[in-house]
């Protein structure tokens, strides 16, 4: 069954028994896998055991009549330290496949983004309206804007997801970047070449670039008599593959342990067709149809390889003096560029926290940043914004311009008790990036744009009082 974006409209009573035993499938699944654990790690899995080649990596026969074949994630020559590359050893391989053909795009967009003037504006959207019966994730994808160039391999772009539908026949891969998907409502089995991955909302999952995978709906969409999808971010990193940051004066520990992040282990589809495979190729999709599903790995060795990390592990630090921390010390990860310390993109998290600081303002200070902001709110309240920023929404403040906290947050900050605080009800966080983010003609005329955004900094009063 050969799938466009624009999925059907309607189903029946039988339909959805079925996609609720499927669902109830993929939850006992997901509850029940086992991860390999570290990041930037050497691992290795399989499935059978025998699978995986001893001494070698591409024998003369490899074992159980699979095919060996190489992902390379960077150029061979890059440092060691750098290079991403895995070995899979696969039923079938990914050569043999028939011709791509263009297909619709939907509201998938890729870089370089010229649709509109870069806007110095402030800007905040509610999350995106549901979605149509039917949708699944990669009908889903809704570009809100980005920057650089895919054929060149730099910037990133801002993509929002809601899906009520799971991928069936089809699956994906994105040949201009690494994907960051970042669960907001509604849990993920993500079905990758190297294995099953869940991420629910908490969670992160990261899916390199050129893995093909495939995303399965954990949650009925049934909530109240309400439909709600499956909803999230997706950061979609076009330069080098995201890491973790160097600490530096940190010491050796500290925020995100790479022990904590999670790989798969082996399994395989031998399965018959038609599937559907997708691809992101210079910011257009391409399919074409295969005899068999391409999940079709046995055992598989390497370092590009799927993460998943539960955002409630980051090793929060913060001032214990005076002064509030730049956000730079919430980094999660990082893509570096060519000049040191200057992000491609960094992905940086509003976790639960203490705030100590004495004769301090203890929300995120006013200022102007030469790196644009995109922020996102998973869940609960960011301490900034009093309201309008909801689980779902995102706000984007791109380079220079002026932004801080809301006036009634400024005022109770100002007046508040300086007693230790924890902040413990909200999971925000931030892709933050060295480019200005221009926005997709959607984005910048949707209904769900908060027209009034600018409002939240209205009446903050002249307090100067001359010497």
């Amino acid at each position: 069954m050969r799938r466009e974006l624009a999925m059907g409209q309607g189903t029946d009573s039988s339909t959805s028994t079925s996609t609720d035993r499927a669902r109830e499938r993929a939850r006992k699944e997901a509850a029940d896998l086992t991860y390999l654990t570290g990041f930037g790690n050497e691992h290795s899995s399989e499935a059978e055991p025998g699978a995986l080649p001893v001494g070698r990596n591409s024998p003369q026969r490899a074992p159980l009549g699979l095919y060996a074949e190489q992902l390379s994630g960077t150029a061979f020559t890059e440092p060691r330290a750098h290079n991403r590359r895995s070995w899979l050893y696969r039923i079938r391989p990914s050569a043999a496949h028939p011709r791509f053909e263009r297909m619709a795009n939907g509201g998938l967009a890729g870089a370089p983004f010229d649709e509109t003037v870069p806007d110095p504006n402030r800007l905040r959207w509610n999350p995106l309206p549901e979605p149509p019966e039917g949708t699944d994730f990669l009908a889903g994808l809704w570009t809100l804007g980005g920057n650089g160039d895919v054929r060149q391999r730099n910037g990133m772009a801002v993509h929002l997801y809601a899906a009520n539908a799971s991928m069936t026949d089809r699956v994906f891969s994105d040949a201009d970047g690494e994907l960051l998907i970042v669960p907001e409502r509604g849990g993920l089995l993500l079905r990758t070449e190297f294995g099953p991955l869940c991420a629910e909302p908490g969670h992160v999952a990261l899916i390199p670039r050129g893995v093909r995978f495939r995303v399965e709906l954990l949650d009925s969409p049934a909530d109240g008599g309400q439909d709600r999808a499956a909803r999230g971010y997706v950061c979609e990193n076009h330069g080098r593959p995201f890491t973790l940051p160097d600490l530096g004066p940190i010491g050796a520990n500290g925020l995100a342990n790479a022990r904590d992040f999670q790989a798969p282990t082996a399994a395989y589809e031998d399965t018959g067709g038609p599937v559907e495979v997708v691809t992101k190729y210079c910011g257009n999709l391409w399919k074409a149809v295969l005899d068999h599903s391409p999940l079709d790995v046995v055992a598989w060795h390497g370092s590009h390889v799927p993460y998943r990390y539960d955002l409630r592990r980051f090793n929060v630090l913060g001032s214990i003096s005076y002064d509030h921390p730049d956000p730079s010390v919430f980094t999660v990860l990082t893509s570096p560029s060519d000049t040191p310390g200057l992000a491609n993109v960094d992905f940086v998290l509003f976790a639960p926290r203490w705030l100590v600081g004495e004769d301090t303002f203890r929300p995120p200070y006013f200022h102007r940043n030469v790196m644009s902001e995109y922020m996102g709110l998973i869940e609960g309240a960011y301490d900034a914004k009093a309201e309008g920023f909801v689980p779902g929404g995102g706000s984007l403040h791109t380079m220079m311009s002026a932004h801080g906290p809301d006036r009634e947050t400024f005022e109770r900050a100002s007046a508040a008790e300086l007693a230790p605080q924890k902040v413990d009800d909200g999971l925000a966080f931030m892709f933050e990036t060295r480019w200005p983010v221009i926005l997709t003609r959607q984005a910048a005329e949707a209904g769900h744009l908060q027209r009034d955004y600018d409002a939240v900094w209205q009446g903050l009063e002249r307090h100067f009082t001359a010497p």
